[in-house]
């Protein structure tokens, strides 16, 4: 902030130029005296310090501004965030759909029902999201983090979640037909009710997974399965499950 302070009265022209010592100083004297007449006659002016005044209450005005409609900000940014979903749904690639996704589960926006069949979204971080009733279908999700995610009633039927991290997710009634779960982790993971028909679980970790009440896992194959809960393996075969360490990708 600028300091309007009246400032001291310039000496006069007569005594100023005396500290010229040389004479090409002479011009330099001048113009300072002169501005030091101007910047007087300016700081004895009300008006500059009513427009300091001005300048700094709009500035209040718009920090105010800029709080009060952080709310509606933050509507238009979902807004378009479920508008590159949807408007991508059902194609292939990304589309910008992993950022879109990532930014309405920090904004903690249930995701529940969204339809991402088919997307590429390799790496996504969906960490504890609400993916109830969603639809990945045939989606890329290698590598993902979907730790803690409720994917209860999700369609993941081919999907591709080789070396995904799953652990704590509920997965029941989940259709996970045909995907690949190859070196995924599913610690603690409840599989109550899911359908594992045909799903690559080879080397998964399968620490304290829930899955008494699995609905089914034919032609699973459970090759190299890590941690496993006692009896899973025996149960998992007398189901039709296979061990295949070789089977084709």
């Amino acid at each position: 902030m600028i300091a309007h302070a009246p400032r001291q009265r310039p000496a006069p022209w007569q005594i100023s130029k005396q500290s010229a010592v040389r004479k090409w100083m002479m011009p330099f004297i001048a113009f300072e005296w002169v501005w030091e007449w101007i910047a007087f006659l300016l700081s004895n002016w009300s008006f500059l310090a009513a427009l300091e005044y001005l300048g700094t209450f709009s500035v209040l005005i718009a920090v105010i501004f800029y709080f009060s409609e952080s709310g509606d900000r933050i509507k238009q940014r979902h807004y378009q965030a479920w508008q590159v979903i949807n408007t991508a749904q059902g194609k292939g690639g990304s589309g910008g759909r992993i950022e879109a996704l990532q930014e309405l589960n920090a904004d903690k926006v249930p995701l529940v029902g969204v339809d991402v069949s088919s997307a590429f979204l390799q790496g996504l971080n969906l960490k504890g999201a609400n993916l109830m009733r969603s639809d990945f279908s045939s989606a890329d999700l290698r590598n993902s983090n979907l730790m803690a995610v409720d994917f209860t009633f999700a369609n993941l039927n081919s999907a591709n979640l080789r070396n995904a991290a799953l652990d704590h997710a509920r997965l029941a009634q989940a259709d996970l037909r045909d995907a690949d779960l190859a070196g995924s982790s599913l610690v603690d993971a409840d599989l109550s009710g899911a359908i594992l028909d045909d799903a690559d679980l080879r080397n998964a970790d399968l620490k304290a997974i829930a899955w008494r009440d699995l609905k089914s896992i034919a032609r699973a194959n459970i090759a190299g399965v890590r941690n496993v809960p006692a009896g899973f393996v025996e149960w998992a075969k007398g189901k039709g499950a296979v061990d295949r360490p070789d089977a084709a990708e």
